[in-house]
């Protein structure tokens, strides 16, 4: 009869180690960044670089935007950059020129904003037409005026970890990861996409030495792209400890991809039609739903890196006002006849 008591007792013990480990609570879902009140941050961090720039005697810093064509996500893009900087205090003009203007015409066009004194930043929206090629219309831009950072100039300064201006949205990314508290020193991370405006400057900033003029994040980056084997791709993405989704494909990282806790920042925009109200919606590169279930930190689509585009946008205005005292005139006719 003791050994039946005890055999019962220690029955009773294992259900209730068993009970407890099946009724242990939830994993919680990752926190979700809002790039909206980090974007607003920004801005605000902005306005009071602004109003100290006018107090300390100089002109409004001022942004030109050439449209080309009549696209209307374009258009919808130059909307909200326009928006902001008036709300930080930059002015803006919009220049619109049919889909049909020539590249020659527009290379003129470029050239006198170039030397236009009052003119601080300068952007050229893309895409453009396919019969323009953009890299020369990127390379024409004046350097110290390129406040999207694609002048090869930049880029190439970028690359050597040295002060410039960097992409928009790259740098967004940078400053979600850094304002956020994500660590990335010695950090395993996946960078999906392979862009030279996006996935590449990401790449950069992240595993770049955070000793230098341009501190990186000392991160150890892989990157893949649209082509790369999804069993190859998921094996990179279980080990990361951050992973960035920028190759524009609808639902490319999924939960079954994802290391636990780790932070996942989503930079695509994807407009797809929605199979219950038939409506088009945008959505990013991952099943936001199910990976957040996994991550520790997750970026939503729309209001995630979107707003931070347009906050760096910004930022970069100003550096571009403040080139003047940095680079001479003369300086920066050279550099837009280049």
């Amino acid at each position: 009869m003791a050994a039946l008591r005890t055999f019962r007792k220690l029955c009773q013990h294992a259900q209730h180690h068993a009970y407890k480990l099946h009724t242990s609570a939830p994993r919680v879902a990752a926190v979700v960044i809002s790039g909206k009140k980090l974007a607003w941050q920004i801005q605000e961090e902005a306005r009071a670089d602004v109003e100290d720039w006018v107090l300390t005697g100089h002109r409004r810093p001022h942004l030109s935007v050439v449209l080309v064509g009549d696209n209307p996500a374009s258009h919808s893009y130059i909307l909200n950059k326009t928006r902001a900087a008036a709300d930080v205090g930059i002015s803006s003009e919009t220049i619109v020129k049919c889909s049909d203007i020539s590249e020659e015409e527009l290379l003129d066009l470029i050239y006198k904003l170039n030397t236009d004194h009052r003119v601080d930043g300068l952007l050229v929206q893309l895409p453009l037409p396919d019969y323009i090629n953009e890299r020369t219309i990127c390379n024409a831009i004046s350097p110290t005026k390129d406040v999207d950072g694609f002048h090869v100039v930049n880029v190439g300064r970028m690359c050597l970890d040295q002060s410039t201006m960097l992409p928009a949205t790259p740098w967004g990314v940078w400053e979600i990861i850094k304002r956020t508290g994500i660590p990335t020193f010695g950090k395993n991370v996946l960078v999906a996409g392979r862009s030279k405006n996006v996935g590449m400057p990401i790449a950069m900033l992240l595993h770049t030495d955070g000793r230098h003029e341009r501190p990186g994040g000392d991160a150890t980056v892989t990157i893949t792209h649209r082509y790369t084997p999804k069993d190859q791709l998921r094996q990179h993405t279980k080990i990361a400890d951050i992973v960035v989704a920028a190759a524009g494909i609808p639902n490319l990282i999924t939960a079954d991809m994802i290391k636990e806790g780790a932070a996942v920042i989503d930079v695509g925009i994807n407009r797809v039609t929605d199979p219950v109200s038939g409506k088009s919606r945008l959505v990013g590169d991952v099943d936001f739903e199910g990976v957040r279930q996994m991550a520790g930190f997750i970026t939503p689509v729309p209001g995630g890196v979107g707003p931070m585009t347009v906050a760096m946008l910004m930022k970069n205005t100003i550096k571009a006002a403040k080139n003047v005292l940095l680079f001479p005139a003369e300086r920066i006719r050279m550099a837009a006849a280049s």
